[in-house]
């Protein structure tokens, strides 16, 4: 039985991860759009072309994991080796040089492939030592709620204080400042922050389950991945999700930028409180939170499939109702805050389950095809993460040129321009979440099942 210190330990190392991904997922666009000046066009295929290659590097970083041994373990030394390249490579990627329109479009590809190639070669072998850390199926849901509960916290933080803290390096109050060396040293302060959370990670875990030496070859491994029907499912299932959830965080600001005031406060108590895309995302945050700690009692109620499967068709729901909402006074405000709570509550829950269940799936394989590739089958829940990370922020980014919107600083948005906007927040991400429930609804690894296959592993193992 895995102690409390090891469960907030591995919490840690996504609480890193996740400053990151949130500020590339919900600021990156803009960034790229406003401050590197960036057109819509290229910005779109940049984030395509750089996740793109993202993904497909995350599988060779799975099989390179895998053959990884040393005296600490297969994963877990990688949270050491990579802390301060991880840093680093974020700090590039918000540097806006000074080498021309083509010299600066070269150094925002280099530099992003470079971030999502040390991103991969961290993160993968992170996820993978849930396969290691402990072989109950059900104490592989409460690491992962733990994991994600520590990963919103961490996107809390960065959300809530990002702009205040740009700001503060520029020397501004109010607006989300547009100066290229204040998103840098900002980026500098959470790159501290995220190697000294990684080590942490290292420090306070150990990897207990000790799975047979690589035996089989790198072919014979991805064959076996390649005739796994539960895998190819959940592929799909989680790729949309993140589609979804990649269009949602692309849009924000932009949303808050077109769509809501600059003045715009919500009252608690007589308090006023700036309404601003920051503090949006950041109490989506905390509902994301409360969704990670229900995630466990419902799970067990319902299951990793019916849990994940009933929150998709409310997703649903909640997006379309956006459409809907208008985007001025109190009262608008405020339903859209709450609808905002109820969609994160929402993504709080199923986030959790995505990497217990690619753990059912690791153990699923050792049975049928007599090879633990933990770190090559996690690799594919992140490459599915950075593929629909990709979809959506290109997407929105398509999109929005399609539909005029015209970047320039305190420009007045077309009709057809805010129409956009409004789909992307709403019937837009509706559908992908549709085509994700499709997916988790043929997904046949029950609760049952699973059961079955853990009973059978630990005879294998004895």
């Amino acid at each position: 039985m895995a102690t409390l210190k090891e469960k907030i330990g591995y919490g840690f190392g996504d609480m890193a991860s996740s400053m990151f991904w949130k500020i590339f997922s919900a600021y990156l666009p803009l960034f790229y759009a406003m401050v590197f000046k960036l057109d819509l066009g290229t910005t779109a295929i940049l984030m395509l072309v750089t996740r793109v290659w993202d993904a497909v590097s995350d599988p060779m970083m799975g099989i390179i994991a895998d053959r990884t041994d040393t005296r600490w373990g297969k994963y877990r030394p990688y949270l050491l080796w990579i802390a301060v390249p991880f840093a680093i490579a974020g700090v590039l990627l918000l540097t806006k040089p000074d080498f021309g329109e083509s010299g600066n479009t070269v150094w925002a590809f280099v530099t992003y492939i470079l971030m999502m190639t040390v991103y991969t070669a961290i993160n993968v072998p992170y996820g993978s030592m849930l396969g290691v850390i402990t072989e109950d199926t059900d104490e592989k849901t409460v690491f992962s709620s733990f994991r994600m509960f520590f990963a919103y916290g961490g996107s809390f933080i960065v959300l809530a204080f990002w702009e205040p803290l740009c700001n503060f390096f520029a020397g501004t109050t109010g607006e989300l400042t547009l100066n290229p060396d204040a998103w840098q040293y900002a980026m500098i302060v959470v790159g501290i922050v995220c190697v000294i959370l990684f080590v942490l990670t290292f420090a306070m875990t150990k990897e207990r389950v000790k799975t047979a030496p690589k035996t089989t070859s790198i072919s014979a491994d991805l064959g076996s991945l390649l005739h796994n029907a539960p895998w190819w499912i959940l592929l799909g299932g989680v790729l949309f999700f993140n589609f979804f959830n990649a269009i949602r965080y692309s849009v924000i600001p932009f949303y808050f930028a077109t769509l809501i005031a600059k003045d715009a406060t919500l009252s608690i108590f007589s308090i006023d409180f700036i309404f601003y895309a920051g503090i949006f995302l950041a109490i989506g945050e905390v509902a994301n939170m409360i969704g990670v700690a229900a995630a466990t009692p419902i799970t067990f109620k319902l299951g990793k499939k019916g849990t994940f499967l009933w929150s998709l068709f409310a997703l649903i729901a909640l997006c379309i109702a956006f459409y809907y909402v208008p985007t001025n006074g109190s009262g608008a405000y405020w339903t859209l805050l709450v609808l905002q709570i109820l969609v994160c509550i929402l993504t709080g829950v199923v986030s959790p389950l995505v990497w217990s269940m690619y753990a059912d799936i690791s153990d699923y394989a050792e049975l049928k095809f007599k090879t633990a590739s933990t770190g090559l089958i996690f690799s594919s829940s992140s490459m599915a993460q950075k593929f629909g990370g990709a979809l959506g922020a290109s997407a929105v980014m398509w999109i929005l040129a399609a539909f005029g919107f015209n970047t320039e600083e305190g420009a007045v948005q077309t009709a057809d321009a805010v129409e956009g906007i409004r789909l992307l927040m709403s019937w837009i991400p509706a559908a992908v979440a549709g085509i994700s429930a499709f997916f988790i609804f043929i997904y046949p690894l029950t609760t049952k099942r699973m059961r079955e296959i853990t009973e059978e592993l630990r005879k294998t193992r004895e």
